[in-house]
């Protein structure tokens, strides 16, 4: 059944994610910041676009936002022209921006003043999961509310799970972003390894890629950061921010998480050095910085 929604935030993310919503026959309303990205997205796509997230918010069944960090989510929900000031009661409020958990909780307790709904839903599988519409989506919430809008949520995932209550989705992602952390660091010590002894590396990936050592980013990072290719997935700059996030939280847990850091302060480093934009899998480079 077709529904109204609007969807906030047309990133590398949001731009495709709302892509399929309409390509499914939901009617669409955009807005992004930048507004050449909100008019090409109505070129790309069959919807409209707004000035202010409050009239892209007005009459919708559904809102989606997805921006940058918690500021973002602040200004777009609470501003004189965010989406709380023109939502109607009984308006649902999925967030796939990855965040903090304090800040989904804020904004689920002014939602539900306001006789409304929210869900933080942040995602993984990157650009391609959302261009292919194959994306894992983590959620915090109700499980009444989720049911209502988990069809809509089908167009762009292949994965919808609760997690718990309201910023569980948020802390699930945090897990999501410390073990590709350790994940990228043993494979960065591993492939400098390789490539010192001499190895093949393509035929190391297609062997290690079956047994115990197997994973995602081995199979389709090994290789590429091998030949130091890093123009393509997850730039550091945000995943030097989500893993804030994640020692900002443990800190909250009095957890330390030392691989963690490590890895978060090798991408301050390439940062500072100049590979903000490049892949998570540029972490390789640390070891001869």
């Amino acid at each position: 059944m077709s529904q109204q929604v609007a969807f906030i935030g047309l990133g590398t993310m949001g731009f495709p994610m709302a892509g399929h919503l309409s390509q499914a026959g939901h009617s669409v309303t955009v807005f992004n910041r930048t507004r050449l990205k909100a008019e090409s997205w109505s070129q790309s796509y069959t919807g409209q676009w707004e000035t202010t997230p409050a009239l892209a918010a007005e009459n919708k069944e559904i809102v989606f936002t997805c921006v940058g960090n918690d500021n973002d989510l602040r200004e777009v929900y609470l501003g004189e022209e965010g989406v709380f000031s023109k939502a109607a009661p009984g308006t649902i409020f999925v967030d796939h921006t990855t965040a903090s958990a304090e800040v989904a909780q804020e904004l689920s307790r002014i939602a539900r003043d306001k006789g409304g709904y929210f869900l933080d839903a942040p995602v993984s599988g990157g650009q391609a999961g959302a261009e292919n519409g194959v994306l894992t989506v983590m959620v915090g919430g109700d499980a009444s509310v989720l049911a209502k809008v988990q069809k809509v949520m089908d167009c762009y995932a292949k994965s919808v799970v609760l997690q718990g209550p309201v910023g569980h989705g948020q802390i699930a992602k945090m897990v999501n972003q410390i073990l590709i952390a350790g994940v990228l660091s043993g494979l960065s010590e591993g492939i400098l390894f390789a490539q010192k002894a001499g190895l093949d590396i393509a035929t190391l990936v297609e062997t290690l890629k079956y047994g115990a050592a197997g994973s995602w980013q081995l199979e389709n990072r090994g290789e590429t950061m091998a030949k130091e290719q890093f123009d393509f997935g997850f730039a550091i700059e945000w995943m030097h921010k989500d893993l804030g996030l994640c020692l900002d939280q443990a800190q909250k847990m009095s957890l330390s998480l030392p691989l963690t850091r490590d890895v978060d302060e090798k991408y301050q480093r390439l940062i500072t050095e100049g590979y903000g934009r490049n892949d998570t899998s540029v972490l390789i480079k640390s070891l001869n910085s």
